[in-house]
Formats: C-alpha cells, structure tokens, sequence
C-alpha cells in the first residue's frame, strides 16, 4: 500500500459518507475494538486511464472503456492550443502517463504528468524553446493567494490540471501508478 493511503482512505470515507452513506460501507474497518484501525482499499474500483477535455473543464477517469468518475477541473491560464515552450500557461494536449507522487507539494497533493513527452521536445527543439516541465495534476494551494472562488470559476493554473481537494483524494486513491492520461482540446 501506498503511503499515506491510510490517512486518504479515512478522508475519502468521511467525504464520501457525507454525499452518499452508501460508499462508507465499502471502506471497512480491521479494528472492531473501537480502537485505531486501518482501513482497506481493497473494494476502491482502481481507474485504467484518465481522459481532459479541455474544452469541456472535465477530467474523466476511465476503467475498460467505462466512466468510473467525472471531476471538473481548472486549467493554464491560456488553456487554448498545446502545450509549446517553458512560461506559456497552457495545459498539454496528447498522450502522456502519471509518473511520479508527492504528498509535500505546493499543492493539496500531486501527480506528474509525463510532459514533455517526444512529440513535444521535437515541436520546441524544431522552435528552439525550452519546452518546460513539472505539470501536474493536483488540489488547491496550500497557501492561497486569492479568495476561495477564484479557484472555483477561472483557469488559474501555470499549465497543470487542478481538483478540488476532495476530489484530488478521490482521484489520488483510483488511480495507479503510470497510468495513462489523455489529453483532449
């Protein structure tokens, strides 16, 4: 098990339970003595891919073909066109894997994107730009600068893909490593 699975798995039952009581009943707990317990991930569906329309502000995850969850999602700044240079705030476009955790971010957790992936360092050697890096999928800020809506209702990102909290846990918990992401216009 992952580390901090424990920890997001709790988090993830009481967000859960409050939305629908019947996701509580999944996460089961190994201590009955009322005691600290863990908690099993075992019954959590675990996603195949991820599909970002960027049109749409919609990050999916996807297992055999089927929509396991549905996130909206804050993008770059300019999320308009590909991903090209260092400093364009655009979020990506094409096929990439989620490479790396990190529970210590500047974020409420993160995931790497693989960007740039081949296709991209061709397109800005080809342009001689620097093509950038460290996108990522990941919650809000742990030090906000702006009030709580902001997030909510604008593209505020550098080029990364933003959850919310509770969702960053969710996707965080259903996703596995390397796993595949798409990412759509």
């Amino acid at each position: 098990m992952r580390p901090w699975t424990h920890l997001l798995l709790a988090l993830f039952a009481v967000s859960a339970s409050a939305a629908d009581p019947s996701v509580a009943s999944t996460i089961v707990p190994l201590n009955a003595e009322g005691g600290a317990h863990a908690l099993e991930p075992a019954s959590l569906p675990m996603a195949d891919r991820a599909v970002l329309h960027k049109s749409e502000r919609r990050l999916l995850l996807m297992k055999s073909g089927a929509v396991l969850r549905s996130y909206r999602v804050a993008l770059g700044l300019m999320p308009r066109g590909t991903k090209e240079r260092s400093g364009d705030f655009k979020t990506p476009e094409g096929v990439y894997q989620l490479t790396r955790r990190n529970p210590h971010s500047d974020y409420f957790l993160s995931i790497q994107v693989s960007y740039p992936n081949a296709e991209d360092l061709v397109r800005a050697q080809r342009n001689r730009w620097v093509a950038g890096g460290s996108i990522m999928v990941h919650g809000m800020p742990n030090t906000p600068r702006h009030p709580p809506d902001y997030y909510t209702s604008t593209d505020w990102t550098d080029g990364c893909i933003a959850l919310s909290n509770s969702d960053m846990v969710e996707f965080w918990l259903l996703s596995p490593d390397n796993m595949t992401i798409e990412i759509t216009p």
